[in-house]
């Protein structure tokens, strides 16, 4: 998993409420067995709507998507954040998001920032003409015009998205006492060794 620290770029301006991950990424899409090219369905009903964020070129390739309340809700398909990462956003803003997707993005390092609608709306006018800045050391979101944004985040999800650490990640992390409680119990319960060779 791509660490994260900071993200800055084009945000873009969706703010639509309610997006469930449907919408995010149609069923018909996830029959595929490799995560490439989800980019291409995600928010495809979306994208056939006139003047559409999705298809302008002034978004392409924007790493930050700003979204509505309850982003993410319905089903709990990882395809959601697979699609996400696929199309280059790396967080999202919104005022809440569904627990489930919420916890598929960390797991894929996307990160998720909420924040109170007034700072979405006015986030969402700095997005049609200027950059975003997103600092996740300093929990802050910041825009050409002064403006400044706190967001809270859970500081072990902190801690693993800034040292990009999905759940190998934190587990090969742990190494060296893996493999010194394999070596005890070795030495001191030799018959467990003698079990498992046998019921191999």
């Amino acid at each position: 998993m791509e660490a994260i620290n900071h993200v800055a770029g084009r945000a873009i301006p969706f703010g639509r409420k309610n997006v469930d991950t449907d919408v995010i990424i149609p069923a018909h899409w996830l029959k595929t067995i490799t995560r490439e090219g989800l980019g291409k369905g995600a928010f495809e009903a979306v994208k056939k709507e006139p003047d559409n964020v999705f298809t302008d070129p002034e978004y392409a390739g924007a790493p930050i998507l700003i979204a509505g309340d309850n982003f993410g809700c319905g089903s709990s398909r990882e395809h959601a954040a697979w699609a996400l990462l696929d199309m280059g956003v790396k967080c999202v803003i919104a005022p809440s998001f569904s627990d489930i997707f919420s916890g598929n993005a960390f797991k894929n390092g996307i990160l998720t920032v909420a924040l109170p609608q007034e700072a979405i709306d006015r986030l969402m006018e700095v997005a049609k003409s200027d950059p975003i800045d997103i600092d996740l050391e300093t929990q802050s979101v910041t825009t050409p015009f002064q403006d400044r944004f706190s967001f809270e985040i859970d500081p072990f999800r902190k801690h693993c998205l800034e040292n990009g650490l999905d759940e190998v990640g934190l587990t090969m992390a742990q190494d060296a006492a893996i493999s010194a409680h394999e070596a005890k119990a070795k030495a001191e319960l030799p018959f467990l060794a003698r079990t498992l060779a046998t019921a191999a």
